[in-house]
C-alpha cells in the first residue's frame, strides 16, 4: 500500500514556507535542497522539514494540501508550527 505525505518545509533563512505533497518524502527532501535546478524551492534552500501529515490515499492528501495552501491553513501553519522555529 502507498502512503502519502503531504509536508511543510521552512527556509529559516528567508522566513518562507513550502507546502508540498508526496509518496517519496526523503527523495523530495534532498532535491528541493540540492537537485532542484529551478523554481521556488532553489530559490530559499536550505530547507528544514517542520511538519508532515500521512494519508492512505493520494485524493486525501492533496486535499490536505489544498487546505494548507488557503488562508485558515496558512493562519493554521503561522499559529501552530512556525512559532517552534521562528
Amino acid at each position: 500500500m502507498d502512503e502519502f505525505v503531504v509536508y511543510i518545509l521552512y527556509s529559516k533563512s528567508f522566513g518562507k514556507t513550502y507546502t508540498g505533497m508526496t509518496s517519496a518524502l526523503i527523495t523530495r527532501f534532498h532535491f528541493h535542497n540540492f537537485k532542484s535546478t529551478k523554481g521556488f524551492t532553489l530559490k530559499y534552500r536550505p530547507w528544514i522539514v517542520i511538519h508532515v501529515e500521512f494519508f492512505n490515499s493520494k485524493t486525501e492528501a492533496l486535499i490536505r494540501e489544498k487546505e494548507l495552501k488557503s488562508g485558515k491553513g496558512r493562519d493554521w501553519l503561522r499559529l501552530n508550527i512556525l512559532p517552534n522555529y521562528s
